[in-house]
């Protein structure tokens, strides 16, 4: 069966540089100008006129010729500009002065081990680098090993002396008087930037975004706000909203959100470079953040620090999630603790469709449909889906199957790396790798992620059914679990289920021989025999999550196996 968005249809997608839709928008441009970025740690902010004018420095910093000062990149020749940083005001900058020459650039986690820089820089194959003072000596040594020349190494904001920085670069075309750089001709399939994601298996892979992706990408999102707008209308702002910018920047998500976005909107972004709860906490009070954008372990963070009840959050108008699994008890939880936003809206997506695939309309849009509680929402503008079986055929209503989608916002591939694009993209469908049911009316209800679920009896186990199970405990015994497979089971290939839970406050004071007795009884009342925990239950401090909230069930995985054969050697 095919679904098909129920919102009204985007346009169709230009041939041309998204530099346009970002620059040239007469209502954009017909605004007063405002504060457009604010440093939540330095407190440096820089306005939209100001940011425009340095967008264009920027570019003609990368793309004028050596000659005229600059650094005569060029995409034509095969030139990317890889950025290691955490969020800062230049971070932006980069990436549409990037853009408007139309150099992709590769966006690098800042927190990577060694062997994974490495890995980053050699798929990226970055020719230039620009860095977080911060992160300088682990690059000068990853750059060594894949060859980069360390004079093709910049700092992105601030300086070190003895190294030219993205404001000397600004400064030598400027003093100069190099003529800007035109805004260069670019397609709807020209690259714009790699993404780094996991995909289905194996090490992290370049996502190859094109400009029509991120054109796509931005209009829908336009058009599903102005259908909330419809039914939850608000009078003409007379000041920017005031927006969290704390999801990291070389992330999908905080990408788009706050580097892409808001020049398609009326907003000021407070920037907060890492995450941290108190800093966060203190930037909505001191600079009345309006909307929050999160991932669900920073939600979850924030209701357990027992900092919100003492906080002013009556500013927050909105908050939104994404990025990972939602637990409903924890969107229920920050809904009591900030009481001044409606409703906590989720969505679904990932990198390679560039941003989002689902989300939860306004209540009554669209001719009425209201959100459903654990759900992800329906598709976005243009969007098309199936859930298909391993066989390929197409699910039943309610079933489990994969989710496989269509739409402009699908990405071009792998960057070199054809037998993973051949098994993700397929016939203009992407794979998702997660499975989903839906209840044949255009909603859609995640399960979990196919490489996640295990096999039992020749069942299919889903971990995320068994921690909401444990989650929902009526003792409140718990403030966070993760369920993943260990070895076990009768036969190699064969994992039992296994919990790794993290006590609440009212499970410390029962203590924790007494809650995993209480949680092993509840799961064995309320799951199906074959979905017990077999593997165990056991208590740890917390559960390990990457920067963008994905539990990180491999850890858990591979700390029980290697307790396991420590066992086996003291036996011995």
């Amino acid at each position: 069966m095919l679904f098909k968005s129920l919102y009204p249809p985007t346009p169709p997608v230009p041939d041309k540089n998204v530099y346009e839709l970002f620059f040239n928008d007469p209502e954009q441009n017909a605004l007063p100008d405002y504060t457009l970025y604010v440093d939540a740690e330095s407190g440096r902010q820089i306005r939209r006129s100001e940011f425009n004018e340095r967008v264009r420095d920027a570019a003609t910093a990368l793309g004028a010729p050596l000659s005229a000062g600059g650094l005569g990149l060029s995409g034509e020749k095969g030139d990317i500009v890889g950025i290691l940083s955490s969020n800062c005001i230049d971070y932006p900058t980069l990436v549409l002065g990037s853009l408007t020459i139309t150099v992709p650039f590769a966006l690098l986690s800042a927190y990577p081990t060694h062997f994974e820089l490495v890995h980053l820089l050699r798929t990226s194959k970055s020719t230039v680098l620009f860095v977080h003072p911060t992160l300088l000596r682990n690059a000068l040594k990853a750059a060594q090993e894949v060859g980069l020349s360390h004079d093709r190494i910049f700092i992105l904001e601030g300086g070190i002396p003895g190294r030219k920085s993205l404001q000397d670069l600004i400064d030598d075309v400027k003093r100069r008087r190099t003529p800007r750089e035109p805004v260069r001709p670019a397609t709807k399939k020209t690259l714009a930037y790699l993404m780094f994601s996991s995909g289905t298996t194996g090490l992290p892979k370049a996502v190859m975004v094109a400009h029509g992706n991120i054109w796509s990408t931005i209009v829908s999102q336009l058009i599903a706000g102005a259908e909330d707008l419809k039914v939850s209308p608000l009078p003409p702002p007379t000041s920017p909203v005031v927006v969290l910018a704390v999801l990291p920047f070389y992330h999908t998500y905080g990408l788009i959100s706050f580097c892409m976005r808001p020049m398609s909107g009326y907003v000021t972004c407070v920037i907060v470079p890492r995450w941290n709860v108190e800093v966060v906490v203190r930037a909505i009070e001191k600079h009345r953040i309006g909307l929050l954008l999160l991932v669900p372990s920073m939600v979850h963070q924030l209701v357990h620090s027992g900092l919100l009840e003492k906080a002013d959050l009556s500013s927050v108008d909105l908050i939104s999630t994404g990025g990972a699994y939602m637990p409903p008890k924890v969107a229920e939880r920050i809904q009591k603790l900030i009481r001044s936003t409606p409703r906590v809206m989720e969505g679904y997506g990932l990198s390679e469709c560039t941003l989002s695939a689902l989300r939860k309309p306004a209540p009554g849009a669209l001719g009425g449909i209201q959100p459903i509680l654990n759900s992800t929402g329906i598709l976005l503008p243009s969007m098309e889906a199936k859930l298909t079986r391993e066989d390929g055929s197409c699910v039943e209503i309610g079933e489990p199957g994969e989710l496989w989608l269509r739409g402009d916002n699908i990405a071009l591939g792998y960057f070199n790396d054809e037998n993973a694009t051949k098994e993700t993209f397929i016939d203009g469908w992407l794979r998702s790798g997660d499975r989903f049911k839906t209840d044949g009316k255009g909603t859609f209800f995640f399960v979990d992620r196919i490489k996640d679920t295990l096999k039992i009896s020749g069942a299919q186990v889903s971990p995320t059914e068994i921690e909401d199970v444990l989650l929902a405990h009526p003792g409140k015994l718990i403030s966070d679990t993760s369920v993943a497979g260990v070895s076990g089971g009768r036969t190699a290939d064969e994992l039992l289920p296994k919990a790794w839970v993290v006590l609440s406050e009212e499970g410390r004071r029962k203590g924790a021989d007494v809650v995993l007795k209480e949680l092993d009884m509840w799961a064995n009342e309320n799951l199906s025999s074959y979905k017990r925990l077999r593997g165990g239950l056991e208590v740890v401090s917390e559960i390990p999550k990457s920067p963008t909230g994905k539990v990180l069930r491999r850890v858990l995985q591979d700390r029980h196996e290697q307790a396991l054969k420590a066992k086996v050697k003291a036996k011995l």
